[in-house]
This record gives structure tokens, sequence and C-alpha cells, in this order.
């Protein structure tokens, strides 16, 4: 069974920061490419921040991290991270990760758009 999980969410201040962990299960995550996404109560889904697979080496993100935030392959064994700096209330969501269709193209660039898996999610909330 294919499965993605997030973890690493919480309470944290607002100047703080926190990383996400995407863990697979059941397939190797080098081989996909994932995005980072989030969804503030009563908001649509953002997307945030995609890697491609390991070996194309490209990620994109969005305006909705404003810079702070970063994507990468973790340390830890299938996990995609995502580290975010410089946290404000606003950026209090349940984030999810989920594999996702990368495209480029020289008109519009890259994107990356949610695909067949996707994790429960982890709550991040700002707040003093």
């Amino acid at each position: 069974q294919l499965q993605l999980l997030e973890s690493g969410g919480g309470l944290v201040q607002p100047g703080g920061s926190l990383t996400l962990s995407c863990t697979g299960s059941g397939f190797d995550l080098d081989y996909w490419a994932i995005g980072w996404f989030r969804q503030a109560p009563g908001r649509p889904r953002e997307m945030i921040s995609c890697i491609s697979r390991r070996s194309d080496g490209i990620t994109h993100s969005t305006d909705v991290g404003q810079g702070r935030f970063t994507i990468s392959r973790g340390t830890a064994k299938n996990t995609v991270t995502l580290q975010m700096g410089s946290l404000v209330p606003e950026d209090t969501a349940v984030y999810y990760c989920a594999t996702v269709d990368m495209r480029r193209t020289l008109k519009y660039g890259t994107s990356c758009r949610g695909g067949d898996y996707w994790g429960q999610g982890t709550q991040v909330t700002v707040s003093s």
C-alpha cells in the first residue's frame, strides 16, 4: 500500500521555525516528484513548493512561502522536508505532502499539480 505520512507540525510562536517531513511507505520517493500544500480553515488549498524526482534535481516554489520555505530531500531515507522560517499567524494551516505532476514549459515555467497520493496532513499553528 502506497502511503505518505507528514510529521513535524505543532505550535510555534511568530517568528519561529519548523521543519516538516514527508515519509513514503510502499514506494521510493526518489523516483517521484513531491509537493507540499497547505489549507487554512475556510480557504482553498495552496501549493507551496515541489521537488522533482531526485535524478532531475529541480525545485519550484510559489509565492505562498515568500522565500521563507525551502523544500529538499531529507537526510533520512525516503523523506522530503519543508523547512519553514519566520512564521507568521497567517501560516496556520494543515500542511499536506503529495505526489505531484511537475511540468516545465518555456512559456509558463515550472508548475506542479497534486497527484494521486496524499498524506493525512499535519497541523501547524503559529500563535503567541
